[in-house]
C-alpha cells in the first residue's frame, strides 16, 4: 500500500491535496502543526474526520521562536517567516513520515496564491532546505511544476494532478464539489496564524526589537489583552473582559512569568494588568491610570487597585494621567518604538 503524510491545516487546499491521493487509492496520514499563534485545530480535526484520514498534531519546539525572531528568507506583512516556518514544517513532517513508513509528502500550497510562501522560487527553497527535495508533492499545482520523485516512479499518476495557479478559489471550490464536497466542507479563506495580521505583527516586533531578552512567556503573553508600551524596559497588558483579567492572573503566578506586579480594582469595576519589566512608582501609576481609563471608575471617588508583587500586596489609588488617558496600544503609534 502506497502511503503518504499530508499536511493538513483544515482549509480547502489541502483538503483537495488528500482527496486527491485518495481517488487514487493512496493511503493518507495526516498531520497538522500547532504553534502558540495558530488557532482553529478543531477545523483541521473536523477536516480530517470529514475525510476520513487520521490526524496527528504536532506542537513547535523550542527553536521554534528563534525563525520568528530572525527568519532568514524575512517576514509578510505582519511578523509572519512564511517560508522559514514551511522548512521548519516539513523538516518534522520529514520526520513523521519515516515513522509511520510513508513515502512522500504532500500540501496542498497552489503556485502564486500566497505572495510570501508560494511563489515557485519559494516553493523551490521551501522543498531543497526542508531536505525534501521531490519527495514533496504538490496535487494541487504538481502539472506546473517538475515531476517529483512518487510521480516518476508510478507511486502517483501525474496526468490525474491539477495545474491551478493564482489566488482566485473558483476553480478549487468547483472541483471540491466534483468530489462531492458539501457547502459545510468548503471553509472559509484563512491563514489560522495570528503572525499574519498587521495589528499582531506589531506586538511581535515590539518585543523582538526593543525587549530582547524576551522568553517563551512573553510570546505567550501577546495572545492576551490590549498591550502598551510604558518604556523601553517595561510593558503594561491589560485585559480586555473577564476571560482575559483570569488569564493574566493565571499567567503572573507562571513559574517562568516575567511580569512583576499583577493588579486589579478593587473598590470599582474595571480590567486586570499585568507589568512586564520593572514595576516602578511610574510604571505602576501608568498601569492604574489605564485601568482607570477603562473600567467603571468614578471621578473624585477613591478609586483603590490592588497590586500584588512577590514581596506582597499593597493598594494604590487610580487617577486619570495624561499619559494613560492619550496613549494607544502598541498595535497603534507606540510602534514607532520598535521600528
Amino acid at each position: 500500500m502506497t502511503r503518504c503524510v499530508a499536511l493538513l491545516s483544515g482549509g480547502l487546499d489541502s483538503m483537495l491535496a488528500i482527496r486527491i491521493m485518495q481517488e487514487q487509492g493512496i493511503e493518507v496520514e495526516a498531520l497538522n502543526f500547532k504553534t502558540m499563534f495558530t488557532c482553529c485545530q478543531d477545523t483541521s480535526a473536523q477536516a480530517a474526520r470529514a475525510l476520513g484520514t487520521n490526524i496527528t498534531v504536532i506542537g513547535q519546539e523550542d527553536d521554534y521562536l528563534d525563525l520568528v525572531r530572525s527568519p532568514q528568507y524575512g517576514y509578510g506583512k505582519g511578523a509572519n517567516p512564511c517560508v522559514d516556518c514551511r522548512i521548519y514544517m516539513f523538516e518534522r513532517a520529514y520526520k513523521f513520515m519515516e515513522a509511520v513508513d510513508a513515502q512522500f509528502i504532500i500540501s496542498g500550497e497552489v503556485v502564486g496564491q500566497r505572495p510570501m510562501s508560494q511563489k515557485r522560487r519559494d516553493l523551490n527553497i521551501i522543498s531543497t532546505n526542508s531536505g525534501l527535495e521531490d519527495l514533496l508533492l504538490r496535487p494541487l499545482s504538481a502539472k506546473l511544476l517538475e515531476p517529483t520523485k512518487p510521480e516518476r516512479e508510478g507511486l502517483v499518476d501525474r496526468e490525474k494532478l491539477y495545474d491551478f495557479e493564482g489566488r482566485s478559489r473558483k476553480g478549487l471550490i468547483q472541483l471540491a464539489r466534483d468530489f462531492g464536497f458539501t457547502e459545510e466542507m468548503i471553509p472559509t479563506p484563512s491563514t489560522g496564524c495570528a503572525l499574519t495580521e498587521p495589528e499582531f505583527g506589531n506586538k511581535v516586533h515590539d518585543l523582538i526589537q526593543i525587549q530582547v531578552d524576551d522568553t517563551r512567556w512573553d510570546y505567550e503573553a501577546l495572545n492576551v489583552g490590549r498591550h502598551f508600551r510604558f518604556n523601553e524596559a517595561t510593558k503594561v497588558i491589560l485585559g480586555r473582559d473577564q476571560k482575559e483579567n483570569t488569564q493574566l492572573e493565571y499567567m503572573h503566578r507562571m513559574e517562568d512569568a516575567t511580569s512583576t506586579s499583577f493588579l486589579e480594582p478593587i473598590s470599582f469595576k474595571g480590567p486586570s494588568a499585568l507589568i512586564t519589566g520593572p514595576s516602578t512608582d511610574d510604571a505602576l501609576e501608568y498601569a492604574a491610570g489605564l485601568i482607570y481609563r477603562y473600567g467603571r471608575s468614578l471621578e473624585g471617588e477613591g478609586n483603590i487597585v490592588q497590586v500584588v508583587q512577590d514581596s506582597g500586596e499593597f493598594n494604590l489609588t487610580a487617577h486619570p494621567t495624561e499619559r494613560s488617558a492619550n496613549d494607544k496600544t502598541i498595535a497603534g503609534v507606540n510602534l514607532r518604538l520598535a521600528r
